[in-house]
């Protein structure tokens, strides 16, 4: 039956035309997007009998999040792997997945993003001009910066911290009394280096794969916003392909998460040590320092979630408390 299948997918395969699909994504090829993107590409090389290649451009080959969004937009790049933060332009209920201390652990996280809430977001994008495939994992994010260790709240004031141009990120900072400057991810390693702003937050493996630690002497395990990368498609792209072709994309997408979450925890758990080995400081924060956080956040959470759409606020805290459970 296997083989029949097989076949009739060959056949399928032979019938449309050859594609390549231009994949831009932030990070550097050594880290867990390039991963995923490059399992990806095999998938989807395999399913469509080599008629649907994927070209990779890491790095900000291809422009910043937003250059990259409107070229997904314009129909002139097919694929990218943005993280989910740079959504909330153009659906600001993106920025539920940004409230600070709302998932404690990898597996609550991805039961709310596979999810009907994160489902319910993804049905947000064609409107807009893009199709999502799912959610990566781009990791729990932590601050590092070149003046003192993190233990508690306090030690934020009057930090110039790079954020995320993204509003959820900004008042969130403004609430711990640093000092947050919105800037592109390609212009950060420069501004540390400069000392134009004193530390950022990322994900543990975004930190070493960037050398960072070049130029940061500081990381703090803050965990204060589980980050995820979400595989976008040009929805001018997607509109051209047969049904066979957006079933192998389905298909590619749903078998290369598993591996590249996988990639990406591992890739988290080893850049502790490796930071650790290039000199930098590292210290975590403790529960209390943790639940004094989270208690001063609340009030940027709520006042966002009060801007929201009411329906997929309530979805958003019913999945939640589900998946807290």
């Amino acid at each position: 039956m296997a083989t029949v299948t097989a076949l009739g997918g060959a056949a399928q395969a032979q019938t449309t035309p050859e594609r390549t699909l231009r994949f831009g994504h932030l990070n550097n090829a050594d880290h867990p997007v390039s991963f995923g993107v490059k399992r990806f590409a095999e998938l989807l090389a395999a399913k469509s009998g080599g008629r649907m290649k994927v070209q990779e451009f890491p790095s900000s080959q291809l422009g910043n999040e937003m250059q990259q969004q409107s070229a997904l937009q314009g129909g002139v790049q097919q694929m990218s792997a943005p993280a989910t933060t740079s959504l909330a332009g153009i659906v600001k209920e993106f920025g539920l997945i940004d409230f600070p201390f709302s998932v404690a652990s990898f597996a609550q996280a991805d039961a709310l993003l596979d999810g009907a809430f994160g489902q319910a977001l993804l049905a947000r994008l064609p409107e807009k001009g893009l199709v999502a495939l799912g959610y990566w994992d781009l990791g729990f994010r932590n601050v590092t910066n070149s003046r003192r260790a993190i233990t508690k709240p306090e030690d934020l004031d009057g930090l110039k911290l790079r954020v995320i141009p993204n509003p959820v990120f900004i008042e969130t900072f403004k609430a711990f009394k640093a000092n947050p400057v919105p800037m592109p991810f390609a212009e950060l390693y420069g501004a540390l280096e400069s000392k134009a702003v004193d530390g950022q937050e990322n994900p543990f493996a975004v930190i070493a794969s960037n050398k960072f630690f070049e130029v940061q002497k500081h990381v703090s395990a803050t965990n204060h916003v589980y980050a995820a990368n979400i595989v976008l498609v040009s929805k001018k792209f997607w509109d051209q392909l047969t049904p066979a072709e957006q079933k192998w994309m389905h298909e590619a997408a749903d078998e290369s998460r598993g591996y590249q979450r996988q990639v990406s925890r591992a890739a988290a758990q080893k850049a502790v040590g490796e930071l650790q080995a290039k000199g930098m400081q590292y210290n975590e924060l403790s529960p209390a320092e943790q639940a004094r956080m989270r208690a001063i956040a609340k009030p940027v959470t709520e006042k966002f979630a009060a801007s929201y759409d009411p329906v997929l606020v309530k979805l958003y805290n019913d999945e939640l408390a589900k998946v807290q459970k």
